[in-house]
């Protein structure tokens, strides 16, 4: 994106109402030109922006600071700050720094909005959308030799813990350097280090998840759980503990941070299973952590002391996702259409749809990519025969789930869960990805489905209504001069088939704004309902709501619910 681009989101990232003039006028355009720059915008970036009397609002605040406010910050806590929009990795930047000599790095920060190239520990890629994640980098040198450094890692994931619970985030740290909100990941570092003559400059990176990300099983953001904290307020108390808890550690170490680490740690005294490269190592209890940061583990054959390096720790109640299947595909069977997914190892790869006519495109990706799938798990409300469709399509077998009394902590109060529509049950397992509040999940396909869920995940049922289609058929088959075809809904339609759209569109915006009204009523009036749209008609509901709706309501579109709920429910069973 350009330069004029950031700074728009900068501008309208804090998620509060801005006038187009206003963000005109402070970035020397015109409100015509930012109307341009904005349908330019990364569509899911684009899809966040609610317009109404000429104030621009985004429905949730992004991890984007401004040029200012981050260079600002940093100064205040002895750092010097530089922004670059858009980079390969932060940390490279300050690497490159680093091997010109160990005082071009130290206080160095390097603030990111897209890196092409994110990397975490083990070599693993750090995935990230722009404006779901703060990312920066930091340098500092140490007088100290490597082989000494082992704790930084500890204690920087430590002085991040203290930051988020600053901000009302009460994240654990998952050993070594993880953050964590149970057993969903907050937010992860990577250190990398450069000696220098007599000094060792360690590049550390940090991200942490701002907005939920959506590609990504088992993750959870600082919004999900505390949607009144703007990235700044997070920037300014990680900048401060930071400046804090690194001299100290240069002075003495870990040790001074031994007992805060342990107290922040999620599992001492757990069991837990030790693996490496994804395969289980030993089980044990955590006894605590040296004052070197190395972990101490009580096995059947004694006490063990683990050192950092290419070791994952699980908990052992949550011991199941290792068996999960790193490869599969998940298969999303509507009534019109089938919709594909393959995920590994938590992210989604690749994706498709086909009509039922012509599913050759599934079985063309399956050479492309089915190579290693252990599993296809499907939900379908398409029937017996278009089922028999796709699995002769596929080499393997379709596990197709159906509705269910209860999973992944939602219980399901419908009277008979087994004629409950799978798509959505799997659109309200789905819909947690992106809201821990009320919601109201609405599915616009062939039908048009509105379901409701209160924060303490009780899925209280719904309503089903004639999608757009089917809703003009009944008009042009059961009257005598309305088979026509459907103009376009306006507030006063003027002529019929203007008429019929708009009768159309606001039959379905009414029962969505009724069911919103409900589940308002049903939670509280102080607690926020949230309102999720998928499906083919997504993009046009959320458009005719009223405006003032979508200023006062998160209303969000989401693409393939089904296929996010189905991975959940993956990942976590």
């Amino acid at each position: 994106m350009h330069a004029q681009h950031w700074a728009l989101l900068a501008l309208l990232a804090d998620g509060h109402r801005h006038h187009i003039r206003t963000l005109a006028q402070a970035l020397g355009q015109k409100p015509a030109q930012l109307n341009a720059a904005w349908q330019r915008m990364p569509a899911h970036l684009r899809g966040l922006l609610r317009q109404h009397d000429g104030q621009w609002r985004l429905v949730r605040p992004l991890a984007i600071l401004s040029r200012d406010a981050i260079e600002q910050h940093a100064r205040s806590h002895g750092f010097q700050a530089a922004l670059i929009e858009e980079t390969d990795s932060s940390n490279n930047q300050l690497l490159l720094r680093a091997r010109q000599s160990a005082a071009a790095a130290h206080q160095h920060i390097c603030v990111t909005y897209a890196q092409s190239a994110g990397r975490g520990r083990q070599g693993r890629e750090w995935v990230s959308r722009s404006g779901e994640c703060l990312m920066l980098s930091i340098g500092w040198a140490f007088d100290l030799p490597q082989a000494q450094l082992g704790g930084l890692a500890l204690v920087v994931a430590l002085a991040v813990c203290r930051s988020l619970h600053d901000v009302g985030v009460a994240a654990q740290i998952k050993w070594p350097n993880d953050l964590v909100l149970g057993a969903d990941k907050l937010g992860g570092i990577l250190i990398e280090t450069v000696r220098q003559q007599a000094q060792t400059v360690a590049v550390i990176g940090i991200g942490l998840n701002f907005v939920l990300p959506k590609t990504i099983a088992q993750a959870t953001s600082i919004q999900t759980v505390a949607p009144a904290t703007r990235v700044a307020d997070v920037y300014a108390r990680l900048l401060h503990h930071l400046a804090a808890m690194l001299p100290q550690f240069n002075q003495h170490g870990f040790a001074p941070f031994q007992a805060a680490y342990q107290q922040h740690h999620r599992d001492h005294q757990q069991t837990v299973h030790l693996l490496q490269q994804q395969q289980p190592l030993c089980e044990g209890t955590v006894l605590g952590i040296t004052e070197h940061g190395a972990l101490r583990l009580r096995t059947a054959a004694g006490e063990q002391t683990v050192v950092s390096g290419e070791i994952s720790l699980r908990p052992g109640a949550m011991a199941a996702p290792v068996a999960t299947a790193h490869k599969y595909l998940l298969l999303d069977g509507g009534n019109s259409k089938l919709k594909w997914a393959w995920v590994e190892h938590g992210h989604i790869r690749h994706s498709g749809k086909a009509a039922y006519a012509d599913l050759r495109q599934i079985a063309s990706d399956w050479r492309q990519y089915g190579a290693g799938t252990e599993r296809i798990v499907g939900s379908a409300v398409c029937g017996a025969a278009k089922q028999a469709l796709v699995a002769a399509q596929l080499p393997q077998a379709i596990e197709w789930l159906s509705s269910m009394p209860q999973a992944l902590g939602v219980r399901n109060h419908y009277r008979n869960p087994a004629e409950h529509g799978a798509d959505r049950w799997f659109n309200v397992l789905g819909s947690r990805r992106y809201s821990q509040h009320a919601c109201v999940v609405v599915s616009s396909g062939t039908a048009v489905t509105i379901d409701a869920l209160t924060d303490d995940n009780h899925y209280l049922g719904g309503s089903i209504l004639p999608g757009f289609h089917l809703m003009k058929e009944a008009m042009a088959e059961r009257t005598a001069n309305l088979n026509r075809p459907l103009g376009k809904a306006y507030p006063f339609a003027t002529t019929t088939p203007n008429a019929l759209a708009s009768g159309i569109m606001d039959a379905v915006c009414g029962a969505i704004i009724l069911m919103h009204g409900r589940l308002q009523h049903k939670v509280g009036a102080g607690k926020p309902v949230d309102l999720i749209i998928t499906g083919g008609g997504a993009a046009k509901v959320a458009q005719a709501l009223p405006p003032q709706f979508s200023l006062d309501n998160r209303v969000e579109i989401v693409d393939n619910l089904v296929i996010y709920g189905l991975l959940n429910w993956v990942e976590h069973t």
